[in-house]
């Protein structure tokens, strides 16, 4: 019996046994097919991120097309000048004012645009900007006559205001806030990659005959506003612009493509409806845009001082003439050869182009202000050396290496900080309502300060030299650091509605940070 026990029991201890594995191999079935479930949803999670990624970089390099026309014609101006010159046998008042007056005529463009987008939207105004500077360079290209010419550049210059302005603003709007900076950086990269083509097409295309070669320069300048026509079927409209025309659904839509968390969408997009003044469906009664731009409140004001004179200080630090002009600054340091002079130019476009890749990358790592700070005590430095070597050094190897290195120092600082967060600033800090048109008065301040540098260049050499004048912009390049300081918040991972709570209280203006939850906490107030 006792056998029989033990058998029993040996038996009983191996069904025992068997039951268990059973049941352990149903539990790690289960465990395999919750596990499964999982790695499929977090799968697909990362693949829909990494689309949407794609999707909002797609449309900010073709939002920021537009810009490759405005750095092609500053940096192929430099060059073609030169052979416009000789061809036509234009006064150098008529060079500075053909130079110049690019940047004067954008301004109506800027201010145009404004009004613009808000009427017919931010995409189409982008396409508008395209066409304006399609015929204007084509008449350019053609151009028998300095007086044809001049037209060609007015039409180009309206198209560049409307292009300028519009991009930062229309990037800004569809961008998740943890991106926006180095997304809205986009335009000043395409600018700096237009310059270095158009320093390329200079040095390809000057073999060429003087009555063929700068038509051939100007005329390139026309490809890149091709592709806009193949971005009008894929960029999406402006879920901001959407709401304002009271299309919540369809905001809703593009919000949706452009967010990477869906669960933030509704709570975005109640931002955005509260922002735009139209809650539960009705706009709140506000004054005319321009008038309430003319009569601003405390709030507003401070938006406006902080816009507007960054966007002057960008460019009366004299980076349009540096570039318009590296070919006289190089000779004046002791550079004789047209093509060595247009071989420089390059290397200027290289380092411009490299340094405005870098700020991509650490501007919503680092924050604007840091950033702001490197670049305008940087371009003091380069500004005050350079000035120095052209005004003490003479034509030596000497001061021919140290004008090369001072005007690569200055462009590669401005790239950094100064060049691409200035868009960055206008299209993030003012109100929904205001957005388009105080971001475009903003640009008409930038493109009035860059046709002044740019048509009183040679003159004020002339009066006061080459190195007198770096002297000036080195001066106004260290008042730029107290702006930074003084003027300027700091944005970086903050929505475009939290932004606007940095400007109701004094103190958060003068650069102090308010806490995302204090923010937060503000908003939901509001």
């Amino acid at each position: 019996m006792g056998l029989v026990g033990v058998q029993e029991n040996g038996k009983g201890e191996m069904a025992l046994s068997l039951g268990n594995k059973s049941k352990y191999k149903r539990m790690d079935s289960e465990l395999s097919d919750e596990f499964d479930d999982e790695a499929s949803n977090h799968y697909n999670e990362l693949e829909r991120k990494k689309s949407i990624r794609k999707y909002v970089l797609a449309c900010a390099i073709f939002a920021s097309l537009n810009n490759v026309l405005l750095g092609y014609d500053v940096g192929v101006m430099s060059g073609a000048i030169i052979f416009i010159q000789e061809d036509l046998k234009i006064s150098e008042v008529q060079e500075e004012v053909l130079v110049g007056i690019l940047s004067i005529i954008s301004l109506l463009g800027s201010l145009a645009g404004g009004r613009t987008s808000d009427i017919i939207g931010r995409k189409w105004t982008i396409a508008f900007a395209a066409v304006i500077f399609q015929i204007g360079a084509a008449i350019m290209t053609f151009a028998p006559s300095f007086q044809i010419l001049m037209i060609g550049r007015v039409l180009a210059g309206v198209g560049i205001g409307f292009g300028v302005m519009i991009a930062p603003v229309y990037i800004a709007e569809i961008s998740p806030t943890v991106d926006r900076g180095s997304l809205t950086s986009f335009p000043e990269i395409f600018i700096n990659l237009g310059i270095l083509l158009g320093y390329v097409s200079n040095y390809a295309f000057s073999g060429l005959s003087v009555h063929i070669n700068w038509r051939v320069m100007l005329a390139v300048g026309i490809l890149p506003s091709v592709f806009i026509g193949f971005a009008l079927f894929i960029i999406p409209e402006s879920p901001r612009w959407l709401v304002m025309q009271n299309r919540v659904e369809d905001a809703r839509s593009v919000l949706l493509k452009t967010n990477e968390n869906e669960n933030d969408v509704d709570e975005r997009l109640s931002e955005i409806v509260a922002a735009a003044g139209m809650s539960n469906g009705e706009k709140n009664e506000e004054k005319a845009v321009w008038r309430e731009l003319l009569s601003p409140s405390p709030p507003l004001r401070r938006m406006l001082i902080t816009g507007f004179g960054i966007q002057c200080f960008q460019q009366i630090t004299g980076i349009d003439a540096t570039v318009y002009y590296s070919p006289e600054i190089f000779k004046e340091a002791g550079i004789e050869n047209n093509s060595k002079l247009l071989a420089a130019t390059v290397a200027v476009g290289v380092t411009k182009t490299a340094f405005i890749l870098i700020a991509t990358f650490l501007v919503d790592r680092v924050g604007r202000k840091p950033l702001l700070y490197v670049s305008t005590i940087g371009m003091t430095v380069c500004l005050l050396t350079l000035s120095l070597t052209l005004g003490f050094l003479g034509h030596g190897q000497l001061g021919v290496a140290l004008a090369v290195l001072c005007v690569c120092g200055n462009v590669a600082f401005f790239s950094v900080g100064m060049g691409p967060i200035c868009w960055i600033l206008t299209s993030e800090i003012f109100p929904l309502r205001l957005r388009a048109q105080a971001s475009a008065l903003g640009a008409v301040g930038n493109r009035v300060c860059s046709g002044l540098v740019a048509m009183s260049f040679l003159s004020l050499s002339r009066t006061i030299t080459v190195g007198g004048t770096f002297f000036l912009f080195a001066l106004l390049s260290a008042l730029s650091v107290l702006f930074a300081y003084k003027c300027v918040p700091e944005t970086k991972g903050k929505s475009l509605e939290q932004i606007e709570l940095l400007f109701e209280n004094h103190n958060e203006w003068q650069g102090s940070e308010v806490e995302m939850g204090d923010s937060e906490h503000l908003v939901q107030k509001a």
